[in-house]
């Protein structure tokens, strides 16, 4: 399915391809390993996808799109590189993280070099809208993050402060791409309006997608089961599962785990409660629910070719394996 949604932009996902990496060069020795492990793998490629798409229902995929879409991409690696450095992660992507390559002083400035070139590739999109957007992006995801370290320490299993982190964490990125494409390609406002919004809602299927996984033994997705728990956090499915239940021992747990003091016979526990009680349903319809909004986002897109691509790449989020 993925050929057939990124078919109509190919060519141009090629040209930005040689942009990324081309971008990604440095004359350190220790730099140039670090950014060759971590482009040695670009994974899907599913946020440039979403931009250049984007960029091709506002009329064409310019320049100065490509070089939003490496910018975006740079800045969310940074931020990968960062996060696995916050939670200690030691695997990203099936692959050592880069802090566990090599160390954490090491990874945070790895990150900081692919920020600083992140801001390079956007400033040559001559758009000062578009620097902007990156300046509220980048804010934004560290307001997730931080976000999602206090609600560690809530008594309180709370929806709609897990939908406000993920909003920050991961839809802000995937909307941005949406409107940068869009803008950068010559939409119309409410045009703009709208593949905003599509992609702000990608973004949250997404994420609910990701902390499905977490539960799922028979999906390797590049990172270990109960991952997530054992990170001190509880997602909406157990968010969900907590909510309908007043006993106490599985609220105790919960809180064990933000704590991180859970053992993995803790974590286990929780997590086959969390299936029990429905959560994983649960974040399956919620799922379908957003898709519903979503498609209502392409009802008045222009080019049925590019219409039939993101309806396609909603459905590749919503329901992918890995």
């Amino acid at each position: 399915m993925l050929a057939q949604i990124q078919q109509p932009i190919a060519s141009e996902l090629g040209r930005y391809t040689e942009l990324f990496k081309a971008s990604l060069q440095a004359g350190n020795p220790l730099l140039t390993s670090a950014l060759n492990h971590l482009t040695r793998r670009l994974g899907k490629m599913m946020r440039p996808t979403l931009l250049l798409l984007c960029a091709r229902e506002g009329g064409t995929v310019t320049d100065e799109a490509l070089h939003a879409a490496a910018g975006l991409e740079m800045l969310h690696t940074a931020s990968l590189v960062h996060d696995d450095v916050v939670d200690e992660s030691n695997m990203r992507r099936g692959q050592r993280s880069v802090n566990a390559l090599f160390d954490n002083k090491a990874a945070v400035l790895v990150g900081d070099f692919i920020t600083s070139k992140a801001l390079t590739e956007v400033a040559l999109t001559h758009s000062l809208e578009a620097v902007e957007r990156m300046a509220w992006l980048g804010q934004t995801l560290a307001d997730g993050e931080l976000l999602q370290l206090n609600n560690t320490q809530s008594t309180i299993f709370s929806e709609s402060a897990y939908y406000d982190v993920i909003a920050k964490k991961t839809a802000a990125l995937f909307s941005t791409c949406a409107f940068l494409g869009a803008r950068l390609g010559g939409a119309d406002s409410d045009t703009v309006d709208r593949l905003e919004r599509f992609g702000h809602i990608v973004g949250l299927c997404f994420q609910l997608r990701d902390d499905i996984f977490d539960f799922d033994e028979s999906i390797d997705a590049g990172k270990p089961k109960g991952n997530d728990m054992h990170e001190g956090k509880l997602t909406l499915p157990a968010i969900h599962a907590l909510n309908t239940t007043t006993n106490a021992r599985y609220h105790h747990l919960a809180m064990r785990v933000r704590a991180q003091e859970a053992s993995k016979l803790e974590v286990q526990e929780l997590v086959e409660f969390t299936i029990a009680a429905g959560g994983i349903d649960y974040a399956e319809s919620e799922m379908r629910r957003l898709r519903a909004e979503a498609l209502t986002m392409l009802d008045a897109t222009g080019n049925a070719e590019i219409a039939h691509a993101l309806h396609l790449y909603l459905d590749y989020v919503v329901k992918r394996e890995v």
